[in-house]
């Protein structure tokens, strides 16, 4: 949609709206009428981050289209969203920062200085705490307080830290390292490790599925060389299963060493677990739970992580080796676009906006 007098454009959301002089009184009329309208679905944005760049897409899960863009933010890694949809945290690899962003103007608005350089990063269910997977050896987890915006603790951990993530009950951190080949869990209340579980290989991506009392089920977590992913019961603190995804065309290796299987994740409904294939370029799809093969979708090449819209209705793998991210609809396992965005697109996020 255009209005006459607005400078918005395929690039820019709603809330950057430039005013114009010699506006009429009936232009401001249409914009209040305009902003006044619910917006629905179209304030889920998916923040898409670009490894190799200096910018961050965001992207309207409503059209399929970007819609603004966060510029100034060299090698940015995880993303985070503040649940009332005030503010996007990233971390910044070079400059070992994680950076405050403001939703509305997708300005910086202050940067944090780390004890590392940072990996991926959580945020607590309240928006209190953000937490920094630190890789730079020996590897740590750093809190972030988000009310002062400052550093507040160090987590020592057992090898640099790729991934951390907050359990759907929000009571626990966990955080995977490569180096260490170890899963460790905090305690998001005491902030101290209260147990930890060792691979033959790295720990990468997870996902987390939910028991009958909303508590942690199952984890599933992707480990390095392998094309499937472990099945980990977190009440027996133990690994109970393993699935090895469709096989590869044989002397097929992986774009990114070490990492033929590197995304995964729950749909919000908690029917179905997708898990991408670097490997075949493709997302696959199980039930939940019994784990069975429900099919996939072909996305681009090198699919790296992948984030849902909150009705389940749609997933957004980043690819990797193709500069862009595919829309897949859940119910049909098609892909319904393919945007282009930033150079070696990796982690993403799902964010509302109020």
């Amino acid at each position: 949609m255009r209005w006459p007098g607005l400078d918005f454009g395929e690039r820019f959301p709603i809330h950057s709206i430039k005013r114009r002089e010699g506006w009429s009184a009936m232009r401001w009329m249409r914009l209040g009428f305009l902003l006044a309208v619910p917006l629905g679905a179209s304030t889920v944005r998916i923040i898409q981050t670009n490894s190799a760049g200096d910018s961050v897409h965001i992207i309207d899960a409503a059209t399929d289209k970007v819609v603004g863009e966060i510029a100034g933010i060299e090698v940015n890694h995880g993303a985070a969203a503040a649940p009332d949809g005030s503010r996007y945290y990233i971390s910044n690899e070079a400059e070992s920062t994680l950076e405050v962003v403001d939703a509305r103007t997708c300005r910086i608005t202050g940067s944090i200085r780390l004890s590392g350089r940072p990996n991926n990063i959580a945020i607590s269910r309240d928006g209190r705490r953000v937490y920094v997977a630190i890789i730079q050896a020996p590897g740590a987890v750093d809190v972030v307080d988000t009310a002062t915006l400052e550093k507040v603790k160090t987590i020592p951990m057992k090898g640099g830290v790729h991934n951390t993530y907050v359990t759907p009950d929000g009571r626990f951190v966990v955080a995977g390292s490569i180096a260490g080949k170890i899963l460790t869990v905090i305690d998001q209340a005491t902030e101290q490790p209260v147990w930890e579980l060792r691979f033959e290989d790295g720990v990468r991506p997870m996902a987390f599925e939910k028991n009958i009392t909303g508590g942690t089920g199952r984890m599933f977590v992707q480990v390095s060389n392998l094309h499937g992913f472990a099945v980990v019961d977190f009440d027996r603190r133990k690994e109970v299963a393993r699935v090895n995804l469709p096989e590869a065309p044989a002397g097929k290796l992986p774009d990114i060493a070490a990492t033929p299987s590197h995304g995964i994740g729950v749909s919000p409904d908690g029917r179905t677990l997708w898990v991408n294939s670097s490997l075949n370029s493709k997302v696959y799809v199980y039930s939940l739970p019994g784990l069975q093969l429900l099919g996939g979708a072909d996305v681009g090449r090198t699919p790296d992580w992948l984030t849902f819209t909150p009705d389940s209705r749609k997933v957004y793998v980043a690819n990797a080796g193709a500069n862009s991210v595919s829309a897949i609809d859940v119910k049909s396992m098609k892909e319904v676009a393919r945007i282009k965005v930033g150079q070696v697109p990796k982690r993403n996020i799902t964010a509302v906006l109020p």
